[in-house]
């Protein structure tokens, strides 16, 4: 039975006075201790899917306007406020992007530690800073008794994501969405942080979702994938399937562009063009203005999600894709 179960999820911006989708139908299941990867440009709806999931598209001008979202047995969408707080952080926590942004540069780490303790636990303060020491020592910080008393700009770049990590999972949840951890991290630094979330995995059985461009880093860690491309899911499939057998002109398009260190090139390959602004029109397939294999068909009919092999899905017309 899946932890997680996204079912034709929508979201959408409200401006000028109308609703512009950026979400369109998204639909995965993420079970315990699995690792669910999601992959593709700025702008295809990554982070905003994982924001919903979280409850924190609340009191903004984005909101969900279709789908559900299933979470051990609940629906999440149909919760309060008050229960969807008790839920996050407790049951379900996120490693955000930029660290820097996301801990309060005003409050000691183990302050700001101790607080998501105490609110989702019966702890006194004592109690909650033992623990809070605990939790830096298992994310590899240095000194986590001296150190717990540290400002978040007096870290490096690689701690402060530790000590997210530590915040994220202090309460034991069963699932942790990481949107990014590794951004503007040395290569260095981002294996030790990878090893870390996969050592603490496989301690807690906590199920990931794991939000990246780098789809080297989505190959190492992922069970399943996910390539989403202007707010739908362009592919999706066991990794070993999809990296075996990419069948989406646009997932080649993504492994295609990365370096590759044992040959010299003089020009990377590239998709050409961008992706869509969210009120940029688009008939057909999203992808086709920048797809090499686009035809008349592309530009008028949006093509159905369908299955090119056991628990591996597409969005493309073209039936001969599957076998290169």
């Amino acid at each position: 039975m899946a932890l997680l179960e996204v079912s034709n999820l929508e979201i959408a911006v409200a401006t000028g006075g109308q609703l512009l989708p950026v979400v369109r139908g998204v639909s995965f299941e993420v079970k315990a201790n699995e690792t669910f990867g999601i992959v593709g440009e700025s702008g295809c709806g990554k982070s905003l899917t994982s924001l919903a999931i979280m409850g924190l598209l609340e009191g903004s001008q984005v909101r969900i306007t279709g789908g559900s979202i299933h979470f051990d047995g609940r629906e999440l969408t149909a919760l309060s406020a008050e229960d969807r707080r008790a839920i996050m952080g407790a049951q379900m926590a996120m490693i955000f992007q930029e660290p820097m942004t996301s801990l309060n540069p005003v409050y000691r780490i183990g302050d700001q530690i101790v607080e998501t303790l105490r609110q989702h636990r019966d702890m006194s303060r004592r109690q909650a800073r033992d623990r809070a020491v605990e939790l830096l020592d298992l994310v590899r910080i240095p000194e986590p008794g001296r150190r717990i008393d540290s400002f978040p700009h007096q870290m490096s770049g690689g701690q402060r994501q530790r000590v997210m990590i530590a915040m994220a999972m202090a309460c034991d949840p069963k699932l942790l969405i990481a949107d990014e951890p590794t951004t503007a991290l040395d290569v260095t630094v981002q294996k030790e942080v990878l090893d870390l979330m996969a050592d603490l995995q496989s301690r807690m059985g906590t199920a990931i979702v794991l939000i990246s461009h780098d789809l080297g880093v989505i190959a190492e860690t992922c069970d399943k994938v996910a390539v989403m491309y202007r707010g739908k899911i362009a592919e999706s499939a066991a990794t070993g399937e999809l990296f075996s057998n990419m069948c989406h002109p646009y997932t080649r398009g993504l492994l295609n562009s990365i370096p590759v260190v044992d040959r010299d090139v003089e020009w990377l390959e590239a998709i050409p063009g961008r992706v869509p602004t969210i009120d940029e029109v688009l008939s057909g397939c999203a992808f086709h203005p920048r797809c090499a294999m686009a035809e008349a068909r592309c530009e008028s009919e949006d093509p159905d999600k369908r299955d090119v092999a056991t628990g591996h899905t597409i969005r493309c017309h073209f039936a001969e894709v599957g076998s290169a």
